[in-house]
């Protein structure tokens, strides 16, 4: 049974044991996806109740800015972040003709590009794929045996966290960085469990350098240059519920912490907005994840959050608190950057 409603850009979740106790949340933008479709002949899935949030429609709303904001030179972020099976993955990458905001992003980059260098531009694009395993960082692109504990984390005075030896493959059109982005996704760590079938027991994260040159009116070029992290966050999930043992069992107790900590700093981050001048401890290196997304969370880069929720009765305790942490990046300091 549902107990999650949408009604504009609010969200009503009703305790399925009391259903007399709702809770609101107002968010940027709230969709529905769970029902009110059809699908046609080339597998997409199309609206047929206006509620229903269709891939361009999500696309529309969060994607297009995330690549304006690009071509203006910004540092990017977008990131999902919920439940195991409700829908992050769905949203970022896609499924079957239901192209998701990273493919569908860097189609409309280089449509641009194609455009934009009849006018004189000179452009470049590099990509990089890894996943964040067990706090362990694996490049999803390079045919190199993984060194055993994974790439390094290095930290630059200025420029902040990085992965030392990441490969950063130059891309020239969209069906380049297309063959990459399918070369890293079966490279990607999966297992099944009961919450799903195919459950990724990884953060996966696709990184595009952005390089544009253009001709100046009096003589000479000019750069700018933007970094562009598009993240799948592996699910939360508890374990009694997604019924794993062993390495999978270990596996889910490191993505629990990992996402915990990325829990932890946004509420930090929200108490310091508030802290009038008082400084407030973010525990940014308390796990990689939160490491590689310090300048996302709380630097110079315009942020995205998707936060994916289930509907569902039995998902109570879980979205609820998916719910909550994303409350929290409603705050001043990500102004029109945080968007769940």
């Amino acid at each position: 049974m549902n107990f999650a409603f949408i009604f504009c850009n609010y969200i009503i979740y009703r305790d399925p044991n009391n259903p007399s106790d709702e809770k609101w949340f107002t968010f940027d933008h709230s969709y529905w996806s769970h029902d009110g479709y059809e699908e046609g002949k080339n597998g997409y899935l199309s609206p047929v109740d206006e509620r229903y949030a269709d891939q361009k429609r999500v696309f529309a709303d969060l994607g297009k800015g995330v690549l304006d904001n690009a071509w203006a030179g910004y540092n990017c972020s977008l990131f999902a972040y919920g439940q195991t099976g409700s829908g992050k993955s769905y949203s970022i990458v896609g499924f079957k003709g239901n192209k998701g905001i990273v493919p569908t992003f860097c189609e409309e980059l280089f449509k641009k590009i194609e455009e934009k260098k009849e006018k004189g531009g000179q452009f470049e694009v590099f990509v990089s794929m890894f996943e964040i395993y067990c706090e362990k960082i694996r490049d999803l692109l390079s045919a190199k045996e993984p060194p055993k504990g994974g790439l390094k984390l290095r930290e630059h005075p200025k420029t902040g966290f990085y992965v030392e030896n990441l490969s950063s493959s130059p891309v020239n059109s969209y069906k380049e960085i297309e063959a990459k982005m399918e070369e890293g996704t079966k490279n990607r760590t999966i297992a099944a469990t009961n919450m799903n079938a195919t459950s990724s027991r990884a953060h996966t994260i696709v990184k595009l350098i952005f390089v544009q040159k253009s001709p100046k009116t009096g003589g000479g070029t000019t750069t700018k240059k933007s970094e562009i992290n598009l993240v799948d966050l592996a699910g939360s999930e508890r374990q009694r519920d997604a019924g794993t043992e062993g390495d999978r069992m270990k596996e889910g107790i490191v993505i629990n912490q990992s996402l915990s900590t990325l829990g932890r700093v946004i509420k930090a981050l929200h108490e310091q907005q508030g802290s009038k001048g008082k400084k407030v401890q973010i525990p940014y290196r308390d796990s990689v994840l939160t490491c590689l997304l310090k300048n996302a969370l709380g630097g110079n880069s315009k942020t995205i959050m998707i936060a994916a929720i289930s509907p569902a009765d039995i998902n109570y305790d879980e979205t609820l608190s998916t719910l909550r942490s994303a409350k929290f990046c409603l705050i001043p300091r990500f102004a029109d950057r945080a968007k769940s």
